[in-house]
């Protein structure tokens, strides 16, 4: 299977991925309660220029608008027969985008959580999800996706079963983990045991990484356990821009683009070769990235303590210092406002 990532890192080094998709479709007029995938059929106009947004401020990366496109989450809008459809519409769209901008922009197929538990703690057989995951992935590949972008997962199980869509289907696969529970995954997944999950599989992961999560300062410190673990690994950071606060109904993220392009410089200190924004991240959030990722040569790797210096304190110190010895007892799957 063809790489774009390794192509694109020998000839750049490091690479920006986009920002939020979620809370920018929201900001376009998305309502609460409705599936952005729908968009890419109802609004097709909005998702794109979230994408030349995105463009235009600088990413190398752009993830299409399917995170929660397998059949398990669209049965939630009655669109789970139109799996492969809104799939591919939204890797045609993200292709259209990339296709005509001015430097080389690789289309990448996101793939969330299908919401259900793997058995034996919930109904959903392991055979079922990958079938699951590979009609998605099925759509993304048709309509120009590159890479299948495996995100915000808690189960290694789920994860596995997301690569082998992947491998299935005949696309490069990467995966991230959300460590927002005491410095783990909800399902007790460390970042230092990230890479494991898919050593067994036959084609390997051509990154692997964390987004989403509890802020800049615990994404790093996921980051440092992930590089000192496997510090030749392809390692994906993207994290959320600041932390979320309610104003009246709506949630805001309270980093500034100062503050998201000081995890720019220290993400690429702490070894990370895929830099980006998750929730919250704006474009004009990316395009300060940028300007940072552009402007900064690897200094000395930061420890935990620079990092709360330069990006705030952390929301899980007391669990990265402990080494986060304590797996989460259970886990529930949100729809992410990517």
């Amino acid at each position: 299977m063809q790489n774009p990532i390794d192509a694109l890192i020998a000839e750049k080094g490091i690479l920006l991925a986009d920002g939020a998709t979620g809370t920018n479709l929201f900001a376009m007029g998305l309502q609460s309660g409705e599936a952005p995938e729908l968009w890419n059929e109802d609004a097709s106009q909005k998702v794109e220029a979230l994408h030349q947004g995105f463009v235009d401020a600088g990413a190398d990366i752009i993830l299409t608008n399917s995170f929660g496109g397998t059949r398990h989450r669209l049965k939630l809008h009655h669109a789970e027969d139109r799996v492969f459809e809104l799939n591919r519409k939204a890797a045609e769209i993200a292709r259209r985008v990339a296709d005509r901008a001015g430097h080389r922009v690789i289309v990448a197929g996101s793939v969330g959580p299908t919401g259900e538990l793997l058995q034996p703690l919930g109904a959903l057989a392991f055979d079922e999800a990958v079938d699951a995951f590979a009609e998605q992935i099925e759509g993304l590949k048709a309509g120009g996706a590159e890479v299948a972008w495996i995100e915000t997962m808690s189960s290694p199980e789920e994860i596995r079963a997301a690569a082998e869509a992947a491998i299935r289907v005949g696309i490069p696969y990467t995966y991230t983990g959300s460590f927002d529970t005491a410095g783990r995954t909800m399902m007790g997944l460390a970042p230092k045991d990230i890479h494991s999950v898919g050593e067994a599989l036959p084609s390997k992961p051509v990154a692997v990484g964390a987004n989403c999560g509890v802020g800049a300062p615990d994404i790093l410190a996921a980051l440092l356990d992930m590089t000192e673990a496997r510090p030749e690994a392809t390692v994906i950071v993207k994290g959320n821009c600041g932390i979320p606060e309610f104003r009246g109904s709506e949630i805001h993220y309270s980093g500034t683009p100062e503050l998201m392009a000081e995890y720019v410089r220290l993400a690429v200190d702490s070894g990370a070769k895929i830099i980006g924004g998750c929730c919250g991240t704006s474009f004009e959030h990316l395009a300060a990235m940028r300007k940072a990722l552009d402007g900064h040569e690897k200094s000395v790797r930061p420890t935990i303590e620079v990092i709360e210096a330069r990006v705030g304190p952390m929301r899980n110190k007391q669990a990265a210092q402990s080494g986060a010895d304590s797996a989460a007892p259970g886990r529930r799957e949100r729809r992410r406002t990517r």
